[in-house]
C-alpha cells in the first residue's frame, strides 16, 4: 500500500498537478490539505475517472482536507467530536481533521494549524489543538492500536535537522520549543516518523517559501509528515519526498510525501 500526503494549496489552483502526478504515481491513497474549497465545489470528476473514492471536510478560501482512496474506506470521521465525543468548543470549526480506514490501517490526515506568530492568539489556539489532538490519538488508538499511519501538514518542523538553516528558529513559528513538545508529546503514545527509518541526515523538505527562491536554493523546512504505529513502522518499505511538483509551473508550496507498506502491514 502507498500513502501519500499533500498539501496542495487549492486543489482547483493546482488540480491539473495533482490529477497528472496520480496518473504517474498510482497510489492508493491521497491524503490532501488546504483544498480550500466548500464541498459541493469539489472537482470531483477527474478523481473519480481514475478510479478513487472521494471523502471530503471542506470550507471556503481556507483549510479543508480529503482522502482519495483506489479502495472504499470504512468508519469515516471528521473532526476531533466523533471520536472523542465531547464539545471541544472552536477546534472542529475549521475544517483540518479526516480519518478512516483502508484495509486494516486507519489513516488520519491531518491540517494542523499554522500558528501565524509565537505567543499570538493563532498560536495560542495551535497549542490546544495539538492538546486535543493527543487526546484524539489516544482515543483511536484504543480502536487500532497496532495500525495506524497519522499524516499530513503539521507546520512543524521537529527538531533542526528539519530546517535548512536552524539558527535564529528558537522564537519563529513552526520550530519554538512549545510547540516542539507539544507535537512530541503526541508521538509519545507510541507513533514514529517513517521518514527517518530510511533517512537520518538534513536537507531533505516538503515545504519551501514563494519569497526568497527559496526553492532553488533549497532552504526549506521538513513539516509534512507520516507517523507510524510499531507494526506499521516495521513493515514500513520506504518512505519519500517527492520535489518533482515543485518543480512545475504555479505549484504549492508543498510537494507530496509518500509512505509505503509490505502486505504484511
Amino acid at each position: 500500500m502507498k500513502i501519500a500526503t499533500w498539501n496542495v494549496n487549492s486543489i482547483r489552483s493546482r488540480l491539473t498537478h495533482v490529477v497528472d502526478w496520480l496518473q504517474e504515481t498510482n497510489v492508493d491513497v491521497l491524503c490532501l490539505q488546504e483544498t480550500k474549497v466548500v464541498d459541493a465545489d469539489f472537482p470531483r470528476s477527474p478523481f473519480e475517472s481514475l478510479g478513487y473514492h472521494l471523502y471530503i471536510a471542506g470550507q471556503k478560501s481556507y483549510n479543508g482536507v480529503a482522502i482519495l482512496s483506489r479502495t472504499a474506506v470504512e468508519d469515516i470521521s471528521i473532526g476531533f467530536a466523533p471520536v472523542l465525543g465531547t464539545d471541544i468548543g472552536d477546534l472542529d470549526e475549521q475544517k483540518r481533521v479526516i480519518a478512516g480506514i483502508v484495509g486494516n490501517v486507519r489513516i488520519v490526515n491531518l491540517y494542523v494549524p499554522n500558528g501565524s506568530a509565537v505567543g499570538s492568539e493563532k498560536y495560542e489556539y495551535k497549542l490546544r489543538w495539538l492538546a486535543v489532538l493527543r487526546e484524539y490519538i489516544q482515543a483511536l488508538l484504543v480502536k487500532q492500536p497496532n495500525a495506524l499511519c497519522v499524516c499530513g501538514d503539521f507546520n512543524i518542523a521537529l527538531e533542526d535537522r528539519d530546517i535548512y538553516d536552524p539558527k535564529g528558529k528558537t522564537n519563529q513559528i513552526m520550530a519554538s520549543p512549545t510547540e516542539r513538545q507539544a507535537l512530541q508529546t503526541v508521538l509519545d503514545l507510541g507513533l514514529a516518523d517513517a521518514f527517518r527509518k530510511f533517512t537520518s541526515e538534513g536537507g531533505h523538505f516538503s515545504w519551501w517559501d514563494y519569497r526568497t527562491r527559496a526553492f532553488s536554493r533549497n532552504l526549506g523546512w521538513r513539516i509534512d509528515h507520516h507517523y507510524l504505529t510499531a507494526n506499521l513502522y516495521e513493515h514500513c518499505t520506504s518512505c519519500k519526498i517527492d520535489v518533482a511538483p515543485r518543480k512545475l509551473e504555479k505549484p504549492s508550496d508543498h510537494t507530496p510525501v509518500i509512505v509505503e507498506f509490505s502486505q504484511q502491514s
